[in-house]
């Protein structure tokens, strides 16, 4: 038993228990943002945004560049998704669950490319190619870049991005010596199916309604 606990959670014998403790703050109000997000509720920002602000604190200290520059987008995302699904198109309603446009799509595209380039150039400048996980950070920010962007606004393909990147997110962490983070993105992964799911379900009936 203690071998599978070493194994788990050794890591953390080395860290500062204030970095462990808010490891923890964050992990929880980041779940409560998904699980808002998935509810279509607009308390995904303030929690998301309390969750990301301290991430991009501990990610400065851990030096992880690629998932720093992925929480501090959140929080500027969040900012701008909190307009997003207050603002009303017309007198009674607020930005609905839609799809992507052909321009959105291609905007998408668009993100994800220049978010692989700029992310090359910030670990090249800093020097940090220096072990294959670099390489996949890159691709995971380029994910959770259009992730974000579309969940802002209220794109229901921005639950496909979340999905992939959380995919991805909880063996890379895993291998960091990020346990509980890895947890949080498993958990990530099966919220992000059912808010797809849920977030369909809301789109088919306003379409079957009109």
């Amino acid at each position: 038993m203690n071998q599978i606990f070493d194994f788990l959670f050794g890591q953390y014998a080395t860290y500062e228990p204030l970095h462990i403790w808010l490891e923890f703050i964050a992990i929880i109000f980041g779940l409560l943002s998904v699980w808002y997000s998935k509810q279509n509720k607009i308390w995904v920002f303030p929690t998301g945004m309390i969750s990301t602000s301290i991430f991009v604190y501990l990610l400065l200290k851990w030096q992880l560049l690629g998932d720093m520059m992925i929480n501090g987008y959140y929080f500027i995302m969040s900012v701008y998704g909190w307009y997003i699904w207050t603002r009303k198109i017309d007198a009674t309603h607020i930005t609905p669950i839609s799809r992507t446009t052909p321009k959105e799509k291609k905007a998408s595209v668009f993100i994800f490319l220049a978010t692989l380039v700029f992310v090359y150039a910030v670990y090249t400048y800093f020097d940090k190619w220096n072990n294959w996980t670099a390489y996949i950070d890159t691709v995971t920010t380029a994910v959770f870049f259009v992730g974000m962007w579309l969940m802002a606004k209220r794109k229901i393909e921005n639950w496909i991005y979340w999905i992939i990147g959380d995919i991805i997110s909880v063996p890379l962490y895993f291998y960091k010596g990020f346990t509980f983070t890895s947890l949080q993105y498993l958990i990530f992964t099966f919220v992000a199916i059912a808010g797809y799911i849920t977030w369909k379900k809301s789109l088919d009936n306003k379409i079957s309604i009109l």
